[in-house]
């Protein structure tokens, strides 16, 4: 087949586009800026900005899947910077499909868009959005989700995948973040709780997405729905920001400070900021604080039964090819 991959030069994207390439399909990729590592692959590469219909259409042309991974994450920021990115490209994702024929749409989701600052233990599809959002992230992908299973027809089969806390060698995000704070001795654990937290290997992230599309068409048991997607080894939250610091070097984080002070500080940061317009992002926030807190780990058996998802590679396993990756210096 011929695959669309959004942000297919991004963390998650790229292995999506390696594993696509490996078997054999056609990948063409859309993003901001032109990626040799894809070029070496032979993927064709489209350039664009998501919130430009034209430009997405034109990406599609002649497809016949769209893998939708492309999105603006972060915890701060501008909510129209959020909402151009996340509401107004999947809005111009599903016109692209409808322009161009394409049966077939794979959206990237997030666990995020059910999370209330609660605990989730064991927590399936079930889980309804909650009333309102503390950061403009979940916010602007709960009404991305949300577009994209309604769009779901006999003419386009759509499906959203919500893989949590994606990690492993060539992460932009999250592995950099704790690394970079690490180092600087600025992590503090938030409380004393051993709340439990799933994670997701990037290769076992990017293959489910494979996995969901192998499966996806009119009427099929997939279409229409959202999974989520982890490695299914719920760990104590500080215990696994702890073993990736230990890939690279950093010790372990022992000090800590109370949650409700650190949402008391989340909330003095995020006024002083919107105040006075700084830049960057606040060192601390209310979700943040209140996602340190609290256990978040998810049924997949959703994903197992309907898509045969399982996770391949284990949290022992990426953590040593994490290390690897840090020893060569690639991270």
């Amino acid at each position: 087949m011929k695959a669309l991959v959004t942000g297919g030069g991004g963390f998650l994207g790229g292995v999506i586009v390696r594993m696509l390439r490996e078997r054999g399909d056609q990948v063409r990729s859309f993003s901001r800026s032109e990626h040799p590592a894809l070029a070496k692959m032979g993927v064709e590469q489209f350039q664009g900005d998501l919130a430009d219909r034209d430009a997405v259409i034109k990406a599609a042309s002649g497809c016949d899947i769209v893998f939708h991974a492309a999105a603006k994450a972060g915890i701060w920021g501008s909510y129209n910077d959020f909402y151009q990115a996340n509401v107004v490209g999947t809005e111009n994702v599903l016109a692209a499909c409808r322009s161009n024929g394409i049966g077939r749409l794979v959206y990237t989701s997030s666990p995020s868009v059910i999370f209330d600052g609660s605990d989730v233990e064991g927590g399936d599809e079930s889980l309804p959005y909650p009333p309102r959002f503390e950061a403009n992230y979940p916010a602007t992908k709960a009404l991305a989700e949300q577009l994209v299973l309604e769009a779901n027809s006999q003419k386009l089969s759509v499906t959203a995948l919500r893989p949590h806390l994606i990690w492993g060698p060539g992460d932009n995000h999250l592995v950099p973040r704790i690394v970079a704070k690490g180092r600087a001795g600025k992590l503090r654990r938030i409380g004393t709780r051993p709340n439990l937290v799933d994670t997701v290997y990037v290769d076992n992230a990017a293959r489910a997405h494979l996995l969901a599309a192998d499966r996806l068409f009119p009427d099929s048991i997939v279409a229409g729905k959202s999974y989520f997607i982890s490695n299914n080894e719920p760990l104590p939250l500080w215990e696994m920001v702890n073993r990736i610091l230990a890939t690279a070097g950093i010790p372990p984080v022992t000090r800590s400070i109370s949650p409700k002070l650190a949402y008391a500080a989340g909330c003095l940061c995020e006024g002083f900021w919107s105040l006075l317009r700084l830049s960057g992002e606040p060192p601390m926030t209310r979700f943040v604080a209140h996602e340190l807190a609290s256990a978040h780990w998810f049924n997949i058996e959703a994903a197992r039964r309907d898509f045969g998802y399982h996770p391949e590679i284990s949290i022992n396993e990426g953590l040593e090819l994490l290390r690897q990756s840090f020893l060569e210096g690639k991270c």
